[in-house]
């Protein structure tokens, strides 16, 4: 991790403490809201700040007089053409901060938000302006204003953009910890979001989150496109929420990295009113919430997303699973819809209220590209351990991913299947992480991940199997031969009748076997007796302390 990222995280460490400082007035789920829009309010009038600096400098070397500047300094096109957010006076930090003391601080807070919406008609209704409602302690809340001032946003846009969305995603991840359970619904890990992208590609055409949460999916496929040489105007972004709060967090994070999305006119449950019906979408990502059972399904028992069996009333699993199939794009010039998403484990062998016949229904209509069995302890809301399912419109044909070539016939009626569980380290005592996320874990002059790393043993095996390129930086004699083959522990490629043989059931541990154990070359004639001697010490010490423990289970009778 490079100098400056590390300083914004030790910022970021230190402005999240003067945050959990506000818990005892604000409820946890909450809070992350007072933060979050402070955070973008000082963003934006700190890029409106550079932006006139940057302005005045030009005026002056035009030889403007200063008396003259004022007027186009305060020219709304000046700014909104440098796709920078215009803030009038009321909303611009430092007359905040400078009017922080007051007691009525709040007030001026909603007040400067709703300015910014007013006069950012893409923002309207889309930012928190609810601070006077919480009742916050004005002298908290000016402390948590004067050290947010310290953070500048003043740099090169792209580095201010980068150091902000480091410090939100920092902070995501604190309040998903805090939380609890629910904060999975709003915050995935970034390894695993980095992961369903570096496998999906999504280098050109629309995608779509129906549970985008605060919008990392997307932010993370744009800097996919990004790092490939690609525009961001190539992808079309598509994304729906339900939760009111969590859909302004996400219009915001957007936004803060310069990302136009249609994510609704307003926040709305995916299943019960889907916002983008007609959208066929060549690339969806989604973690959508685990096992929830008030989803609606009562009310939707003959909806047309159902093409391969009705999902239970009690369960939404296959009824998201469904939801993603019926919005992937149809085989056409540029390939067909393909779909990476988060889901319970369950989902890979339940029979529960018909979810075993939906399965191979999805099986036999040679739509599950891959499944990766992931780690425990990845997710700090839920123990729940989770899998990923990748699904394709098209197996044969090219695929929306550029540069892909026709694959090869024998991948049609295959499934990939990756039993990752092994895989990852503990970052803390409950939080395990993947490698191949951080800047020393990819290939240097890339943004792609080391073949060593976790991802990049996952992403690779994958990509070998589809039929893509090698890519230029890769070299058979340091990585080996870019050829895919099963190992045994790790990765099989399943024919569909072998899948149909274990029931349907899709748990990547029934195929790909056990890993093989390395030899330590010792010979078995000297490996045998060391063994039995170590053994015998064993039990010579077990039945030591057996004797030890019966002797104080005797005491205990005694008067």
């Amino acid at each position: 991790m490079s100098e400056t990222n590390n300083t914004d995280l030790a910022y970021a460490d230190t402005l999240w403490k003067a945050a959990d400082a506000l818990r005892g007035q604000v409820d946890a789920a909450e809070y992350k809201h007072v933060v979050l829009g402070l955070l973008f309010l000082k963003y934006i009038s700190d890029s409106f700040a550079a932006r006139r600096e940057q302005l005045e400098t030009e005026l002056e070397k035009d030889g403007i007089p200063k008396e003259q500047r004022e007027p186009l300094l305060e020219n709304r096109d000046e700014y909104t053409a440098e796709r920078v957010f215009w803030v009038p006076v009321e909303a611009r930090w430092a007359n905040l901060q400078a009017q922080a003391v007051r007691p009525d601080i709040a007030v001026l807070i909603d007040d400067a938000i709703l300015a910014v919406e007013r006069d950012n008609p893409n923002l309207k209704g889309k930012l928190p302006r609810d601070y006077a409602r919480r009742g916050i302690e004005p002298v908290k809340l000016k402390g948590l204003v004067d050290l947010i001032a310290n953070i500048g946003f003043k740099e090169d846009r792209r580095i201010a953009r980068d150091r902000l969305g480091r410090v939100y995603e920092y902070f995501l991840g604190k309040f998903a910890a805090a939380e609890g359970k629910l904060g999975g619904e709003f915050y995935t890990p970034r390894p695993v979001v980095r992961l369903l992208v570096e496998m999906l590609e999504p280098y050109e055409g629309r995608v779509y989150d129906p549970c985008c949460g605060s919008g990392g999916m997307f932010l993370q496929s744009e800097r996919f496109v990004e790092s490939h040489g690609g525009n961001q105007t190539d992808v079309s972004i598509f994304g729906q929420e339900s939760n009111p709060t969590t859909w302004r967090l996400a219009h915001m994070n957007l936004a803060i990295h310069g990302i136009e999305a249609n994510l609704g006119a307003q926040p709305a449950d995916t299943f019960l009113r889907d916002l983008h019906q007609d959208l066929k979408a060549d690339f969806v990502l989604a973690n959508p919430p685990f096992n929830i059972s008030d989803w609606g399904g009562h009310l939707l028992r003959e909806d047309k997303r159902w093409a391969y069996g009705t999902p239970p009333v009690g369960n939404a699993n296959y009824a998201w699973i469904q939801h993603f199939i019926h919005h992937l794009a149809y085989p056409n010039g540029r390939g067909g819809g393909v779909a990476g998403f988060v889901m319970a484990n369950g989902s890979l062998s339940t029979n529960t209220g018909g979810e075993g016949e939906i399965r191979k229904n999805i099986v036999e209509a040679d739509l599950v590209d891959c499944i990766v069995a992931l780690p425990a302890q990845l997710f700090l809301t839920t123990g729940i351990p989770v899998c990923l399912w990748f699904l394709t419109r098209d197996k044969t044909g090219k695929n929306v991913r550029k540069g892909t070539p026709n694959r090869p016939e024998g991948r049609k009626g295959e499934t990939l299947f990756i039993d990752a569980r092994k895989l990852g380290w503990m970052q803390t005592r409950v939080n395990r992480v993947l490698s191949g996320t951080e800047e020393h874990e990819e290939v240097p002059g890339t943004r792609d991940p080391l073949p060593s790393s976790d991802i990049g043993r996952i992403v690779y095996a994958y990509r070998m199997w589809r039929g893509e390129p090698a890519p230029e930086w890769w070299s058979d004699e340091e990585h080996g031969e870019w050829k895919y083959e099963d190992r045994p522990g790790f990765c099989k490629a399943v024919p569909t009748e072998e899948i149909a043989k274990q029931g349907h059931i899709l748990t990547p541990g029934r195929f790909v076997g056990a890993m093989a154990m390395e030899d330590d070359d010792e010979p078995f004639a000297e490996k045998y007796p060391r063994l039995v001697a170590e053994l015998e010490t064993h039990l010579a010490e077990g039945e030591r302390l057996g004797q030890i423990v019966r002797e104080q289970l005797a005491r205990v009778d005694e008067p």
